[in-house]
């Protein structure tokens, strides 16, 4: 992963590092810690390949954290791409079973061809296109709330751990006084 002196010198990045080098984005706080895992993670399913430019990118306009953002990306790789893909299909042939009901209403529109462009897309891509992109949105979503309550959590924890250290100093003073 790229360093912030590293991101610094790169001639391609020169035009917009002064972005990319703001030190908001690079700290971690409650509020960046969770967009970018979830910028991460949505950029990590809605693309194959360059994912982690698309979170970097992503991230400035939202004040997110890049290096997290950009690690977070690494959930698909080439070992882990067969299974996600396997998993996409599945959520997308479940996400576009149509209902008996409505399947009337369904076939009229599809007969009408409003839907050819739609319906040429699916048959090259299938339902794992629409699966990816549904578990780039749930995966997000997800994400983020798992980032902020692991964070409010450890928050929560130092904040204690501090309290604790000030009471037991304040018992020591006021022993010896």
């Amino acid at each position: 992963m790229p360093t912030r002196d590293e991101m610094a010198r790169n001639k391609y990045l020169a035009p917009i590092a002064h972005r990319f080098l703001s030190p908001e984005l690079w700290r971690f706080t409650r509020r960046s810690v969770p967009r970018g895992v979830a910028l991460g993670l949505f950029s990590a399913f809605i693309i194959p390949v360059g994912q982690i430019f698309l979170a970097a990118f992503l991230a400035l306009p939202s004040r997110a954290n890049v290096p997290l953002a950009t690690l977070v990306t690494f959930v698909t790789n080439p070992f882990t791409i067969a299974f996600w893909a396997v998993l996409a299909n599945r959520v997308g042939s479940f996400t576009l079973q149509i209902d008996a009901a409505t399947s009337g209403i369904a076939n009229e529109q599809l007969e009408s061809g409003a839907w050819q462009g739609v319906i040429d897309v699916f048959e090259v891509a299938g339902v794992t296109v629409v699966g990816f992109g549904v578990l780039a949105v749930l995966s997000a979503s997800i994400g983020y709330l798992i980032a902020s309550a692991a964070w409010r959590i450890i928050i929560a924890r130092r904040r204690a751990k501090r309290l604790k250290k000030m009471e037991a100093r304040l018992d020591q003073r006021l022993k010896a006084n």
